[in-house]
């Protein structure tokens, strides 16, 4: 409680000693923020020269993997999002076949592969994380690198090691076949004195490339396979599915929300009662006669009283505060009294429910930007544009949706894997296919059936 007095040592106004706010500006624009991570000319990259090698950069500063991947774990509906595609993507896993033909509806006719190397492979630990390592970094930063681990004799593979996304860089194209070379270190923010050089598939063929590195006795070192996605036009390191949201803001508004509200409910002056103090309580209960030779005794027992009766008037974690004033007449009838008046005052804050409401639209517009229905996490919102059904049906309608649009992330997914399988020498005719659950309705005497895909 602080309280102020006047030269006699009589309260005047007093005011809570609780911090009532605890703003910090934020002056830096939206526009610099974005400049962060890319330039805006995001077709030009920077060079940096590691030995011989002249490394293009990834984003602004050349962290932009860094960078990304803390906006996506302080996003939540992002981080949710991206985790959700990943494991369906993933689907409950592969397994190895061979496609006899088609049946009168166009789908595949498979036959399992009876070779217990082959699906010991396909369902091991080696396969299971290389697809949520890769499917990582492809879906937070857009590209990922895959290593093609060769044993001591270089003539066959014997792993896939996918690299962190913030350790490998890719090299400007040296000639007119684009070839590349990928950059391995762990101090791209400085200029890297530690690094490994492997060599990089073409995008055009990097089946027929990887046969001509055999060829040339060059195998033994490994080779980097890139997974990216063409859509974004950049043919180094492409884009994450979710920048969009960020670019337009949506990042930062799904940000911004949580914060706004948390400092309202900590800090806002929610003025719950008016107390009225009449100027003659002090002279008796404090006479000024019982403290003239130190007046200071009086102030300090006068704080030490009133920080009592404030306590008293809080409510949870000191959100409802009670201001203080004092009186000398009664303004109804003129008569000095000394009765204290606490008067009930209404809360006229409400923007609660507007923000939340700006906050389902953020989490919308990042769950369209990843292309995931809202529905389907649960994000649906009760009315307004972004309103729909949550029914069992719409979910299940959206999850089948995803499924399909996962295809051509599922087939850059398993290409790494299907050169393996053709440098160590299985069949052509040997194809990799993901297994899926899929909800159905329960009049199918079934939650869930299993599918191939």
């Amino acid at each position: 409680m602080d309280i102020l007095y006047n030269s006699e040592g009589v309260p005047l106004m007093m005011s809570s000693d609780t911090a009532f706010y605890d703003t910090k500006v934020d002056r830096t624009a939206s526009d610099e923020r974005r400049r962060v991570l890319f330039p805006y000319d995001d077709t030009r990259h920077d060079y940096i020269v590691v030995g011989e090698e002249r490394v293009l950069a990834w984003g602004r500063d050349n962290l932009f993997p860094t960078k990304a991947a803390e906006i996506v774990r302080t996003t939540t509906v992002l981080n949710t999002g991206l985790r959700f595609l990943r494991n369906l993507t993933m689907g409950q896993g592969i397994f190895a076949c061979r496609v006899k033909g088609y049946n009168d509806k166009g789908d595949e006719i498979l036959e399992p592969i009876d070779d217990n190397n082959i699906q010991r492979f396909v369902s091991s630990r080696i396969v299971r994380r290389y697809m949520e390592k890769t499917l990582r970094d492809f879906l937070k930063v857009g590209c990922s690198a895959v290593q093609l681990v060769p044993n001591a004799a270089g003539n066959s593979i014997i792993g896939l090691n996918t690299i962190n996304s913030e350790h490998f860089r890719f090299t400007e194209p040296s000639d007119a076949l684009g070839s590349q070379n990928c950059v391995v270190s762990g101090s791209w923010d400085l200029s890297p004195s530690s690094y490994t050089v492997l060599p990089l598939l073409n995008d055009y063929s990097p089946e027929n490339h990887a046969e001509l590195l055999r060829f040339m006795g060059k195998l033994k070192q490994g080779m980097v396979y890139p997974v990216r996605d063409s859509w974004s036009n950049d043919d180094i390191y492409g884009e994450p599915i979710w920048w969009p949201a960020y670019v337009a803001g949506w990042v930062d508004i799904a940000h911004l929300v949580p914060q706004f509200l948390k400092k309202a409910y900590k800090n806002q002056t929610t003025w719950k009662w008016h107390v009225q103090i009449p100027y003659s309580y002090w002279d008796k209960k404090f006479p000024a006669a019982d403290f003239k030779n130190n007046p200071e005794l009086r102030k300090a027992a006068i704080n030490k009283y009133m920080d009592e009766i404030e306590r008293n008037l809080l409510g949870a974690q000191n959100a409802e505060k009670p201001i203080f004033t004092n009186y000398a007449v009664n303004e109804m009838n003129g008569r000095i009294e000394e009765e204290w008046k606490i008067t009930p005052l209404s809360n006229k804050y409400s923007a609660g429910q507007e923000n939340l409401v700006t906050s389902a639209a953020a989490n919308s517009e990042i769950l369209f930007a990843l292309m995931v229905n809202p529905n389907v996490l649960g994000a649906g919102m009760p009315g307004g544009s972004y309103a729909g059904n949550q029914g069992g049906s719409n979910i299940r309608e959206a999850f089948l949706v995803n499924i399909a649009n996962s295809w051509i992330d599922r087939q850059n997914l398993l290409d790494p894997l299907q050169l393996y399988l053709q440098l160590n020498g299985v069949p052509d005719d040997v194809q990799l296919r993901y297994r899926n659950t899929i909800l159905t309705t329960l009049d199918t005497g079934a939650g869930t059936s299993h599918q191939l895909s």
